[in-house]
């Protein structure tokens, strides 16, 4: 690591493209060029607008846009999860995969290349990337420490684990125990017959042996964790920087280029009562069916409580299926007291605002903290992927 102490120390930063995982990575960037670092972003053309607050802020920031590659479950011009929901993560990692030779033969002709790579911890096959170009690798968590701890028992022994109705993780602090439809989809979704799953267990197991760990989280938290993947990871490498939204840049430009700071939302906000607003939203992937929408809109039509729905849209096709689709005449029938929003939402600042009492929420990680933050109630709705440990 000599290298890195010399006089602003070029750093490849390389975010994977999903909400959750993106910009907590962006924030702890922002931070880093706070410390006089010069930083190239590896990005695809469609993820480029996540960047332009950042860029427009920090001149020492660099895009490195390379195009994304085809895979044929991917249609054209989707290069982003929010486009895909859960089941796009898979070929999305693997596609990505093919950028190890372009960024190969970008570093041999850069007069100046990167000393170190931070990259997500889905981009686990950029530590041999790192091993090929001889340089140090830090592994991004966008998670907390408990889902990589739950993670690693499982892929330990995972043919024993996989027939099994309840898994007890008994050398993990606190032993939970998991029901087999609540462990991470990572892990339930995994076949070994599949290359594309080993590619992503290969990218898990490479990821022990980075330089070091950055979790967007913290020893209040999870510092039980953090101290047990200190151990598994065999040194003190391991750093919980949390919650990274707040150290970022301007929290109504978070994930929107376009984002006005002075949201409608914001505005109606204001006008109630504190604590008496509950806040819906369930991320950026998952859409709900017609009958999760249905229920939910009568729960919030019938508590009488006011509330801020923040409704994810899918293409025409799903919308006539009725997935994200509000009941017909629901919007009338809460005028004034609910505000539904169809729209990219400034969902750290409603979370700490006022007004916003409760937090009905997927439990993505992001949401946690932001709602943990905001001092907010979390009423739990855990789907897929990490939400139910994240959850628990």
């Amino acid at each position: 690591m000599s290298a890195v102490t010399s006089p602003n120390p070029h750093v490849l930063v390389f975010p994977y493209p999903a909400q959750g995982h993106m910009l907590p990575l962006l924030d702890l960037t922002h931070q880093l060029s706070l410390h006089n670092l010069t930083i190239t972003i590896v990005i695809t053309p469609k993820n480029l607008p996540f960047l332009s607050h950042l860029l427009s802020s920090h001149p020492s920031i660099t895009p490195l846009v390379l195009p994304f590659p085809s895979h044929p479950s991917i249609p054209a011009g989707v290069e982003h999860v929010k486009d895909l929901g859960n089941t796009g993560n898979l070929p999305i990692t693997v596609s990505l995969r093919k950028l190890q030779d372009p960024l190969v033969q970008w570093f041999a002709s850069h007069p100046n290349p990167p000393v170190a790579i931070i990259s997500d911890f889905f981009l686990g096959w950029t530590q041999h990337l790192a091993g090929e170009l001889n340089i140090p690798r830090i592994t991004f968590y966008s998670s907390g420490a408990f889902l990589v701890s739950v993670n690693l028992y499982l892929f330990s022994d995972a043919e024993k684990f996989k027939p099994l109705k309840e898994v007890e993780f008994g050398t993990l602090p606190g032993a939970p125990v998991f029901k087999e439809e609540h462990l991470p989809s990572i892990f339930r979704f995994h076949r070994r017959s599949d290359p594309a799953w080993e590619l992503v267990l290969d990218g898990m197991i490479a990821n022990k042996r980075s330089w070091g760990s950055v979790f967007n989280s913290f020893d209040a938290l999870e510092g039980k964790y953090l101290e047990h993947e200190t151990k598994e990871m065999g040194h003190d490498r391991v750093f919980g920087l949390s919650p990274l939204s707040l150290t970022g840049l301007d929290p109504s430009a978070r994930g929107n280029a376009d984002s006005n700071p002075n949201h409608r939302v914001l505005t109606w906000l204001e006008g109630c009562p504190d604590g008496s607003v509950v806040y819906v939203c369930f991320g950026s992937q998952k859409l709900l069916s017609r009958e999760q929408m249905a229920a939910l809109a009568a729960g919030l039509e019938k508590s009488g409580t006011r509330f801020v729905w923040v409704v994810k849209t899918g293409t025409t096709q799903q919308t006539e299926s009725g997935y994200g689709a509000v009941p017909e005449g629901f919007e009338e029938r809460v005028a004034g007291r609910g505000l539904v929003l169809k729209e990219w939402a400034p969902q750290v600042l409603i979370l700490s605002h006022k007004a916003v009492g409760g937090f009905l929420s997927h439990c993505g990680w992001n949401s946690v903290l932001e709602a943990i933050v905001g001092g907010v109630m979390i009423l739990a709705w855990p789907m897929e992927a990490d939400q139910f440990v994240n959850a628990r």
